[in-house]
C-alpha cells in the first residue's frame, strides 16, 4: 500500500486539475519556502543555545575531528566556502579556544589547523546538523526525484538572484560568525 505524501498530493492535484483555488501557486512556493527558512532558523537558534556555535562552525569543528590536520584552504574547499570566509570562522574558533593553528614540520609555509580538547567537547554536546536528516531522507528518494528538486531548487535561486552567493552545503541563516561578534 503506497501512502502519499503531502508532496505527492500535490503534484496529483496539479496533474489531474483538482487544484485548490483558495491559494495561487506562487504564494504556496513562497510559503514553503518560509517554512524552509523557518525551520533552518529554528535549528540554528537550537544549536547556538544549545553549544554556542554557527551551523558553518560547527561544520568545521566535524570536518577538523574527522582529519588529523588540514590547512585553512583544505577547509574551505571541502565546506564549498571561500577561504576568506573560513579564515574569519578559523579566527573566532581560535579566540573561543577550539582550535589551534600549527606551521607544518615538513613545510613551515603551511599553516594547519588542528582542534583542542574544548572543541572536542563541544562536538560531544552539539545536537545533529540539520542537513544530516535531510540528506538521509534526499539519498532515499529516486534518482529522477532528487534531479527534480536539484532543478526547480537552482531555478528558485537563479529568480531570485542567488546564484552566485557564497554558501556551502550547510543549512543556516544570518551571518557566519554572527556568534562570535557577540562573544
Amino acid at each position: 500500500m503506497n501512502v502519499l505524501t503531502p508532496i505527492d498530493v500535490k503534484i496529483q492535484s496539479c496533474i489531474y486539475g483538482d487544484q485548490d483555488e483558495d491559494m495561487n501557486r506562487y504564494e504556496e512556493v513562497l510559503v514553503a519556502l518560509r517554512r524552509i527558512i523557518r525551520a533552518t532558523d529554528l535549528h540554528s537558534r537550537q544549536l547556538s543555545k544549545i553549544a554556542g556555535l554557527t551551523a558553518p562552525q560547527l561544520l568545521i569543528l566535524q570536518l577538523l575531528r574527522q582529519h588529523n590536520e588540514l590547512t585553512v584552504g583544505e577547509v574551505a574547499q571541502r565546506v564549498s566556502l571561500s577561504q576568506a570566509t573560513v579564515t574569519t570562522i578559523i579566527d573566532r574558533l581560535e579566540k573561543r579556544a577550539f582550535v589551534r593553528r600549527e606551521r607544518g614540520s615538513a613545510d613551515k609555509r603551511k599553516v594547519y589547523v588542528h582542534l583542542t580538547e574544548a572543541a572536542h567537547e563541544a562536538l560531544v554536546n552539539a545536537p545533529k546538523p540539520l542537513q544530516d536528516s535531510f540528506i538521509q531522507q534526499f539519498q532515499d528518494l529516486h534518482d529522477w526525484e532528487q534531479t527534480m528538486i536539484l532543478s526547480a531548487l537552482e531555478r528558485v535561486a537563479y529568480m531570485m538572484d542567488a546564484q552566485h552567493i557564497d554558501a556551502s552545503p550547510v543549512l543556516d541563516v544570518g551571518a557566519l560568525d554572527r556568534l562570535a561578534r557577540h562573544n
